[in-house]
């Protein structure tokens, strides 16, 4: 009797599978209204009835499939997805269909009502006041203002300094601020570069735009303004000019300056991106002739009266961004998360994949492409989850979450050593007990430990 009983059921399986697979709609519906668990079942080589529909470009059972709730992440022998099988047989319509939101990505990436973190570099502890970056003589009388803070900078690294007596976290560091009168002399040397960076973010009245003076009309001044520059004097002498103790100028920028606070952390990130731009646009990159500096820093005009960058905007000229998506890769069953690690990370650390959105690309195509490059893994659903500038030079890191439509891996070992998926709970074992001595995420500040955060935050009551 249970033999006859298991032979009627893989009957009915193979006629659903069967009715799918020529994308007889009336059958699959009809079966489906009978036995509601054929919906997930698979037959020869794992393959469901959605994986059969995708092959055959039957779009209206595909829908119909979905309306029932089908499990499109499910995959074959083969580790293929119904969207890696649409695509593959160019069924566009389908793997597009696919590859939009539902129910189950929402069971996994269910972050509308997720509070958006604050990233590191991230703070706007100044406002800009970029309206006022072409008022030359506001800026030159901010400039001699005994409260005016200026950044040194030395081959793109500030002049900071530590303590250890209590005054800051240990190991922690702070920027050294000048008065005009201490660096009056680097300054005013013809090829400085100075950058207006703003004025420290106050609710007291301040100056119309119109006005070049530092007085309000009740006699209030208005708040301290912050340039940054950079010197190219040799470091142990500039270092001689600072009172702090423990002076010194960061040598690995991608770990040191990790150390500032949070406060002091945003205003570096517009600083060093900044003064990166003009080490690098020194000459025009239409003509290649010289090119002077304007705007309180933020602009570089040829000097070249014919040249076309002085005849309407010319990105050229403005300071740049290079946008970097950075992404979380889940797996399908929610459960697991894809991590790399290259060759220069410290011992037993990984971290999520990344790289630069090339021109012509949106975020979401960058995103699958690079994790199908670099780890052989397709993707499907991206969100977007938030940014973080990242001033080594001039980086805007695009974080992301994004859902797998396959599993096996295939490392590109030309851009990582190695990747792998980890469970969720040996991530949680590893970023908040501190009890996984092989498996290290990247520390607090990068936006790669905000995206795993964010993720085990999403099911988690940690």
């Amino acid at each position: 009797m249970t033999s006859l009983q298991l032979s009627a059921k893989e009957e009915t399986l193979e006629k659903f599978l069967d009715a799918a697979a020529r994308g007889d709609l009336t059958q699959v519906s009809r079966l489906l209204a009978h036995v509601p668990s054929l919906i997930n079942q698979a037959g020869y080589s794992g393959w469901t009835a959605l994986m059969l529909v995708a092959r055959n470009g039957h779009y209206h059972v595909v829908e119909a499939l979905l309306a029932h709730g089908c499990d499109k992440f499910s995959v074959n022998s083969s580790s293929q997805t119904a969207y890696d099988i649409a695509k593959f047989w160019g069924h566009r319509h389908i793997s597009n269909l696919l590859a939009q939101t539902d129910d189950a990505c929402q069971r996994i990436l269910p972050g509308s009502e997720l509070r958006q973190q604050e990233n590191y570099f991230s703070r706007g502890t100044l406002d800009r006041l970029s309206g006022k970056r072409t008022d030359k003589a506001w800026l030159e009388a901010k400039q001699t203002e005994p409260d005016t803070v200026y950044l040194l900078f030395s081959n793109l690294s500030p002049m900071v300094s530590s303590s250890q007596d209590g005054d800051t976290i240990e190991g922690e560091t702070k920027l050294c601020r000048f008065t005009y009168e201490a660096v009056k002399d680097l300054v005013q040397k013809p090829a400085t570069v100075l950058i207006f960076l703003g004025v420290e973010k106050t609710t007291k009245p301040t100056t119309s735009s119109s006005s070049s003076s530092s007085q309000t009309e009740v006699g209030l001044r208005e708040p301290p303004a912050w340039f940054a520059f950079s010197s190219d004097e040799d470091a142990a002498e500039l270092l001689k000019r600072c009172r702090e103790k423990n002076c010194s100028f960061p040598k690995i920028p991608n770990r040191d300056l990790l150390k500032l606070s949070e406060e002091e952390a945003g205003v570096v990130a517009q600083a060093r991106s900044v003064l990166a731009w003009h080490s690098r646009y020194s000459f025009c990159p239409t003509c290649g002739s010289s090119t002077k500096l304007e705007d309180g820093g933020y602009k570089r005009s040829c000097l070249k009266s014919d040249c076309r960058s002085l005849q309407g905007v010319h990105n050229t000229c403005y300071p740049r961004v290079d946008p970097v998506v950075i992404m979380l890769v889940i797996h399908p069953d929610g459960n697991q998360c894809l991590l790399g690690r290259k060759r220069n990370f410290p011992v037993g650390m990984f971290s999520c994949l990344a790289g630069f959105i090339e021109p012509g690309e949106t975020i979401e195509e960058a995103v699958r492409r690079e994790v199908e490059e670099e780890s052989g893994v397709k993707v499907g659903l991206v969100q977007y989850v938030s940014c973080q500038p990242w001033p080594m030079p001039s980086n805007l890191m695009i974080g992301c979450l994004a859902i797998a439509v396959s599993t096996d891996i295939r490392v590109d070992e030309n851009e990582i050593e190695e990747a792998r998926w980890f469970p969720r709970q040996q991530v949680i074992d590893s970023l908040f007990r501190g009890v996984c001595p092989t498996f290290t995420v990247p520390p607090r500040q990068t936006i790669a430990h905000q995206l795993i955060r964010h993720w085990i935050g999403m099911y988690s009551n940690l």
